[in-house]
């Protein structure tokens, strides 16, 4: 186990496969275009600051083009009862060159991969949804079997799993194992954390508000075994993104650097979190924000020893510690 606290990341990787359901791409293209190029200065700063991050990819990226998507469906398709939530059907229906950008980054995963200190993981193969109602346990067997597969096209072995949407499953923990995943993120205890795909409004204000006051009065958190081979690593803060009001950015970049600070003095772990496109609308802003984070990552390093680690290692040390 790590002597000392650590630092984790993981971002969503997932374009258009994340929120498909919720937007119209032709409004959202321009914003997806910045996130593939915002997303290279970001591997440069972590490569800078040696900082190593769990890139939790959405497994149809790693496909070229629409015509390699039509060839990689699963046998078994998840069953939704609301339809307008399969990425197949979606992908079906806006099959063009122009949509392919934003649904295909191939050429980003490998620039990943090819970054000192960066695990790819999985975000399921087609953003698949644990929680929704008609969803079931063999189309999340075919989804992540699946996902292993393309992945390992590219040389990759899967080792940490983030649900989509936070939809944290603890029944499809035993196919986790099985493909040979050894970490998942989970969700906060508070309540507001519960129950993610209902999302009600008063969760979303609570999470909010947490995001600025301070409702989470533990941020940092223990490794538990949540199921025999895999860890649970929670999740402590989603890093939001730049807002013009500068009060809200003070408060938020804040919360997350004194959180950061008492997870290093007391020796724990503080996992942060955020998609890539978050960075999306304004990106020379949030990567100001990110740059003064890891400054301050570097002090709490030469202060208390703090490590930057990625889910996959984390779980290896945590298991070596037990083990050993």
């Amino acid at each position: 186990m790590i002597g000392n606290g650590a630092l984790v990341i993981s971002l969503d990787f997932e374009l258009l496969w994340g929120v498909f359901d919720k937007v119209d791409w032709r409004e959202k293209k321009e914003y997806f275009l910045k996130t593939r190029q915002v997303i290279p200065q970001i591997l440069q700063l972590f490569q800078k600051n040696e900082i190593s991050c769990t890139w939790a990819t959405v497994g149809m990226l790693f496909n070229e083009s629409w015509e390699e998507w039509n060839q990689n469906i699963p046998d078994v398709l998840p069953e939704y009862e609301n339809k307008k939530l399969s990425a197949y059907s979606y992908g079906k229906s806006i099959q063009s060159k122009e949509t392919e950008e934003l649904c295909f980054a191939p050429d980003l995963i490998k620039r990943i991969k090819e970054t000192p200190g960066q695990e790819i993981g999985t975000h399921t193969y087609s953003h698949y949804y644990c929680l929704e109602p008609g969803q079931g346990i063999d189309g999340f067997n075919a989804d992540l079997t699946m996902a292993c597969w393309i992945a390992q096209k590219f040389g990759i072995e899967l080792k940490s799993l983030v649900f989509p949407r936070n939809q944290y499953n603890k029944e499809y923990l035993e196919i986790c194992r099985q493909i040979g995943l050894g970490a998942v993120r989970t969700n906060p205890e508070n309540w507001y954390w519960k129950d993610t795909q209902k999302d009600s409004l008063l969760q979303k204000v609570f999470r909010t508000g947490d995001a600025y006051f301070g409702l989470n009065d533990k941020s940092y958190s223990d490794l538990p075994e949540i199921f025999p081979g895999i860890q649970g690593q929670k999740a402590s803060r989603l890093l939001r993104p730049y807002s013009r009001k500068r009060f809200q950015n003070k408060k938020r970049l804040q919360r997350i650097i004194s959180e950061m600070e008492a997870a290093a003095k007391h020796n724990q772990i503080y996992h942060l979190w955020w998609h890539p496109h978050n960075f999306g609308g304004d990106p020379k802003n949030n990567m100001k924000e990110l740059i003064h984070i890891l400054d301050n990552y570097k002090k709490l390093k030469v202060k208390y020893d703090f490590s930057s680690v990625t889910m996959e290692t984390l779980s290896s040390l945590h298991n070596n510690g037990s083990n050993g």
